[in-house]
């Protein structure tokens, strides 16, 4: 269909807005039609205050009023739309077909397979999320039924559950055009968790953004959700969605991108008269420690999976390992010398936007100047100056240098990687305790090899979020189990993942019910129960009623 390059705004495309832009293809560097309308400030207003008004209509609990039968209380609640609404997005989104791959190759330069696959995971993460809703248990019932003839005070009764927090504003990653973006991660959790939409569109992938966020405002029309249920809007950098931040009305953020991005963000909310959290995923070099036994044993194996995972997507991933730390010696000389052929054999490749691409070369150039740091191997070809290209690297220095320089530390987001070689495993611990919050740290060791480190896994538990032993980080599970943030910087609330199920529980809050009449409980928390779901009752979890 052809793109309009409008905001959406509940249900209308408005795009009042003198101010227009266009995306542009970073593998040519021509600007691709249409237009794009950067939002007025009245258009931002009414999408606030559309979905504002949505959440509003809500009743109790976790869903919404019904307009088939409002006048029956026991209809009040339709919890069904949530699980719906989810999958009704994942198949208005496999219906674009191959406009939505190609679209977003242009603006992106990813290859068809590449996005084929992260569509995939998009719609099955929304369908993840549907399945949770549907399931129910996610709202974390607690029933403490009440002891009037406890001595010496009678013991109320108290219910407790996870409801949602309110309009919720999202900002797309550069790096993942659909999997984090308008209907990724942050979207499907909002949604499944009951809270509306607003999604502050990527410039970059604004035409990508418009055929899914189409796709969404039709899911949500279809189901019959108020229309403020999503919105979408266009805007030049921070400064839309600093102002969007501000509004009263939204109640979370979710971000994925820069460090100085997230902060410019979490900053402002913080500054609120009533703060909110921004849930911001940022920057993390995702070390990896090769022990002795494991080097002995497989330089030539690790070699091959770290150029592998340091040059996939041309070193554009959250999780791409920037920084390897081992002990001197011929075993890690063979590895960086096989390391080093390979880095050499890989041709430049095209960046996800200019602005990338640019940032990469000033990460390396400062390397480069730092006393310390040496050159190991380079892409034997030059990056081609009329595209966004970037060229591999890999850079070594000693334990000494690394500790000294706080700037070593920090994220280079590309197809680069420093190895820090120790002199001894005292200080590999220190580089350890060195490092900032990652999303992950990976330890290679030979059989029983861990035990003998067991130090360096406690450090590490203190600076990660997801530790791996063996493999490589790049790759994230979409699952329950999986944990996708870390300490700050890597995220602004460690206790929290972008990705999986749990990340549902950053945009609901609990609320406890006491003493409160059971017609005007919300159905998870009445004495039958009517959904079936886990409940923890005086104590024992349980899918029985209550008596």
């Amino acid at each position: 269909m052809p793109l309009h390059g409008k905001n959406i705004i509940g249900g209308s495309l408005l795009g009042a807005g003198a101010e227009t832009f266009r995306a542009v293809d970073p593998a040519t560097r021509r600007p691709l039609e249409p237009d794009f309308h950067h939002a007025t400030q009245a258009e931002l207003d009414q999408a606030v205050e559309l979905a504002d008004r949505a959440f509003q209509s809500r009743k109790n609990g976790t869903g919404l009023i019904s307009r088939n039968r409002p006048e029956d209380a026991s209809q009040k609640l339709d919890l069904s739309r949530f699980s719906v609404l989810l999958e009704r997005i994942a198949d208005e989104i496999e219906a674009l077909g191959d406009e939505l791959i190609e679209r977003c190759g242009q603006e992106t330069a990813l290859p068809p397979g590449r996005l084929t696959a992260e569509r995939a995971r998009t719609t099955g993460q929304l369908r993840l999320f549907a399945r949770v809703v549907a399931e129910g248990s996610w709202v974390d019932a607690r029933i403490d039924r009440a002891l009037p003839d406890r001595k010496p005070v009678p013991k109320p009764d108290l219910r407790r559950m996870l409801v949602p927090v309110g309009p919720v504003l999202v900002f797309p990653a550069s790096n993942f055009p659909l999997a984090f973006s308008v209907a990724g991660g942050d979207t499907a959790s909002a949604f499944a968790a009951g809270c509306p939409v607003i999604v502050k569109a990527r410039p970059q992938h604004a035409g990508t953004c418009e055929l899914v966020g189409m796709a969404i405002q039709k899911a949500v029309a279809a189901i019959g959700l108020p229309e403020g249920w999503f919105s979408m809007v266009h805007g030049p950098g921070r400064t839309t969605g600093v102002e969007l931040v501000r509004h009263p009305a939204i109640q979370a953020v979710g971000f994925t991108g820069s460090v100085s991005g997230g902060r410019a963000l979490f900053d402002a909310a913080a500054a609120r008269p009533h703060p909110i959290p921004v849930y911001a995923e940022m920057g993390s070099i995702n070390p990896v420690f090769l022990l002795p036994g494991a080097l002995a044993e497989r330089a030539d194996e690790i070699a091959a999976g770290l150029h592998q995972s340091m040059t996939l997507g041309v070193g554009q991933f959250c999780t791409q390992p920037g920084l390897v730390i081992a002990l001197r010696g011929e075993d890690l000389d063979r590895l960086l010398a096989a390391l080093g052929r390979m880095v050499q054999e890989t041709a430049p490749a095209t960046m996800l936007m200019g602005a990338i691409a640019e940032g990469y070369q000033q990460g390396v150039q400062e390397l480069e100047a730092t006393p310390g740091i040496e050159l190991l191997a380079r892409s034997g070809q030059a990056p081609d100056p009329q595209k966004t290209q970037a060229a591999a690297a890999l850079y070594a220095t000693d334990a000494e240098t690394f500790l000294a320089r706080d700037a070593l530390g920090r994220e280079v987001f590309g197809p680069s990687t420093l190895v820090v070689r120790c002199r001894t495993e005292a200080q590999m611990l220190d580089v350890a305790r060195k490092l900032e919050g990652q999303l992950t740290a990976t330890i290679h060791a030979a059989e029983g090899e861990l035990e003998e480190h067991d130090r360096l896994v406690s450090i590490l538990q203190t600076k990660a979020g997801r530790l791996l032993f063996g493999g490589f980080p790049t790759g994230v599970e979409v699952c329950p189990a999986m944990n996708h943030g870390g300490p700050y910087p890597a995220t602004t609330d460690v206790h929290f993942t972008s990705v999986g199920t749990a990340a549902i529980l950053r945009f609901a809050r609990p609320v406890c019910y006491q003493n409160f009449p059971e017609s005007q409980l919300p159905p998870e928390l009445r004495n039958e129960n009517v959904r079936g779901i886990w409940r923890l009752v005086d104590g024992v979890l349980t899918k029985e009623g209550v008596c």
